[in-house]
């Protein structure tokens, strides 16, 4: 398999590719080498799941919580590694969408029943995101908007 293929296959799986699925970077004409992602460690695995979990804090602070929360831990760690970077930002953005969308609802006459489905859609997505971080993979919401890239 070439290294393009690799790093497509990669893509397609949505996680951070290992050392050995890195697309080569050329350098010069004859010059080929390989750009070094740090190790995924549990610690980066672990801050990436609160990343995500952290948009849980919206329940006790209405509004602000849902993206304050990933925002402080996401700028605390980003440049811990990539995938905690990557997945932070992928987490606040989700979180923006959520509080637009839930905005939106209200003003809406059947804003009630949407803004309850918007908050299980959040506590839902909120949980696979957490899981899909903790095992290593990257996750991507569902209808997010990519305010920050």
């Amino acid at each position: 398999m070439t290294a393009g293929e690799l790093h497509v296959e990669a893509l397609w799986r949505r996680r951070i590719p290992s050392v050995e699925e890195q697309t080569p970077v050329s350098e010069g004409l004859h010059e080929t080498s390989y750009q070094e992602l740090p190790e995924l460690t549990k610690d980066d695995r672990n801050w990436a799941m609160f990343c995500h979990l952290a948009g849980l804090l919206g329940f006790p602070v209405p509004l602000l919580g849902h993206v304050l929360g990933p925002f402080v831990v996401w700028m605390l760690n980003r440049d811990q590694h990539p995938f905690v970077d990557d997945q932070g930002k992928e987490a606040v953005n989700f979180q923006i969408s959520m509080v637009i969308y839930f905005i939106a609802s209200c003003c809406t006459i059947i804003g009630i029943p949407i803004a309850i489905l918007l908050w299980f859609v959040n506590v839902v997505m909120c949980i696979i995101a957490a899981v899909r971080a903790a095992d290593g993979e990257a996750y991507r919401y569902p209808l997010t908007i990519r305010f920050i890239k």
